[in-house]
Parts: C-alpha cells; structure tokens; sequence
C-alpha cells in the first residue's frame, strides 16, 4: 500500500517525481505484486502504472494540517485494516501512528527543523511534531542523500542502520539540443536560469542581490529567468525586487515542465541554485544532462551531488556568487570542462537505481515482518 496523495496532474514537484518515477518502474518490474495507490481526491489515469495497482479514493482531502492528522490516523488506517496489505509505503514521510503493520516513511530533508522560520507556522509546527513520531513508528526510513541519512540519525536519535539511502534520479527529457534554443523570456539574450518554487529555503533574495550586483559590475547583456510556482510570501524579496536597477532583466516564467524546461537548461548560460538548504536538489542533475553548467552552494547535500561538476559556493556569499557567474559567463574553457564532467556526474543518478534501492528498502522491511 502506497500513499500517493500528492499526484495531482501538472503539480509534480521534487517530492512527487520521485514518487511517480520508482512506483513507476516497481509496479512494472513487480507484475505478481498488487500494489495499493491511496489519493485523497479523483485521481488521473496517467498515475494508475499498471493492472495491478488498485487506486483507492479516502476522504477527506488531506491538504491541511488538521486534515493531515484525519487523513492519515483515521481514513488510513481503516483502509490498511481494511486490505492488509504486508507494508505501508509513504514517499512524503507521513505515517499512520495508529497502524500496526510495517511501515516506510521517505524522508527527503528536515528543512523544517532547521529552518522554521520558513515555514508557514501551523505547517512547520505540525512537521516538526509529527515527523519526529514518523521516524520513531517507521520500521525502515528511506532519504535521497547521505547528507539527510546523518541529518535524520542525529537529530532523531535513529541508528543509521535503520535509514536507506534512495538517490533521486533523473528523467530522460533532459538531454542536449543543438542548436541550442532561443527562448521567448530571453529575448535572444544569455541568460542564467533558476528552477524550483519560490521559497525562503531557495535563497531567491540571494538570487536577486547577486544578479544585481552581476549587472552593475559587468555590464553584460544577460538576463535572470526564473522557472518555478511561488509557495510562501516572501515579503523581504518582493521589496528588494521593486528597487532593483535591473528588475527588467528578471524574467518570471512561472511553472515549467518537459521539452520546455530543458530548452530552457539547453540555452542558459548557467543554473543558478544556490540554495540554503536540500535534502538533494533535483534540477542540479537535470541542468547537467541538458549540457547546462552550474553554480551551486557548499550546504547540505548539494556538493554531495553535484562532485567537482560545478562552481559551489557558500549561500551567503554573494560576493563570491557573483564572481563566478561573471567567469562562468566569460570563460568558454571553463563552461566547456564543467559541462563535460557534468554529463559523467548525471551517469550516477538514474531512476531505475532509485526504483531498485528503493524495492531494497521494501525487501529488508518485509524481512523484519517475517522475521
């Protein structure tokens, strides 16, 4: 049984393409397995992977913390009672505290104990509660880095020997183009190119000092194009953004996905992702498959991913930030080198080895069942 609540057509995220992209692969490779999908609304067709997965619809809609709780201690439970399957899988991390069968929960960072200001109150308050009883109730926790394995262990008190590191992968859509695109946010301009939602934990006040401080010591033509759906307000970066010299420069693109968003690493100059925190970082890979260079930060997980194949720097360090994307931007060699070594390091994250650590973490979860 697999809790698939977040599957929402056109919405998926890092936490969702990791979900869609393993249950993908297991359901197929698994065929004698029945897999149980729980969504908390009508699901769609395109997350239904195979005959042998039987989607299941629990009320209520689970978009709210106390509804979260309802969700998952009440409606949950009743449906595990009710079909018995041999182990519960959670890709989000959230558990049925109430349930007594064998239970995963994926964890994929703990950004919400360590930065709670960024977190809308009731939101963090309820992660930073619960989640530490999800880590204590899960038999087996999967995470997506080595760096969020020691994170959870430490701060939870969990032996490592309990937590499986399950790397994100990477979708097949990412690949080089030639000749490199144009894109319409550019307006035949080089560009460097954020990918992820709007949030204080991307550094996007960061990215917008940095980028202002590119254009007033270069003077070159490039522009910002930010991809991505905002999550929280950002008070504090709306108020920079206003004053900026260069706010025409900076280009909101909203929600990208597919062919479109690798024409847009195709064509960028750089990824800028220098975020304050990851659990892994998702469109690191992404931008090294598409043949796009990439700065990235020293935090969390990140050099852990990314490995000698981009520029990193300390998120705070927005001087050191901007010298890079100067360099970046006007050494060919160097574009050239880190573009190499970033398609090598893209090699090491694919899905079907998520899909099969993945399967790895449900074996050894069965084999403390049946032990």
């Amino acid at each position: 049984m697999v809790n698939t609540r977040l599957l929402l057509p056109g919405k998926l995220t890092g936490v969702e393409w990791f979900t869609v992209e393993t249950l993908k692969r297991l359901v197929k490779w698994n065929p004698h397995v029945r897999f149980t999908f729980l969504f908390d609304r009508n699901y769609s067709d395109e997350f239904i992977f195979g005959s042998n997965v039987n989607p299941v619809i629990l009320s209520p809609q689970a978009r709210h913390p106390v509804l979260w709780y309802a969700w998952f201690e009440y409606a949950v439970k009743k449906a595990i009672d009710n079909h018995q399957p041999d182990v519960f899988v959670s890709p989000d991390g959230f558990l049925s505290l109430r349930a007594n069968i064998p239970q995963i929960a994926v964890i994929h960072d703990l950004n919400f104990v360590h930065n709670p200001e960024r977190l809308p109150r009731l939101t963090g308050g309820y992660y930073r509660h619960f989640f530490a009883k999800y880590a204590t109730k899960a038999t087996r926790i999967a995470t997506v880095s080595e760096y969020s394995k020691s994170d959870i262990a430490n701060t939870y008190h969990i032996s490592p020997e309990k937590i499986d590191v399950v790397y994100n992968g990477v979708n097949d859509t990412f690949h080089v183009i030639s000749p490199k695109p144009i894109i319409k946010e550019s307006k035949g301009k080089p560009y460097f190119l954020f990918v992820g939602s709007l949030n204080p934990r991307k550094n996007i006040l960061g990215m917008l000092r940095s980028f202002e401080q590119f254009k007033d010591n270069t003077g070159l033509p490039h522009k910002l194009v930010i991809v991505g759906d905002p999550m929280f307000k950002l008070p504090k970066t709306k108020a920079f953004y206003s004053e900026m010299t260069h706010a025409q420069d900076v280009k909101f693109a909203g929600r990208k996905d597919g062919d479109e968003l690798n024409k847009m690493y195709n064509g960028a100059t750089a990824l800028w992702f220098v975020s304050h925190f990851e659990g892994f970082g998702i469109p690191i890979i992404e931008a090294f498959r598409a043949g796009c260079p990439v700065i990235t930060a020293t935090n969390t997980s990140m050099p852990e991913v990314a490995g000698d194949a981009a520029l990193l720097r300390d998120s705070g360090d927005i001087a050191g930030i901007v010298n890079d994307m100067a360099q970046i931007a006007t050494d060919d060699q160097l574009r050239t080198t880190l573009i190499k070594r970033g398609f090598e390091r893209a090699k090491a994250f694919t899905w079907e080895a998520s899909a099969q650590r993945l399967w790895q973490c449900i074996e050894k979860t069965l084999n403390v069942k049946h032990a």
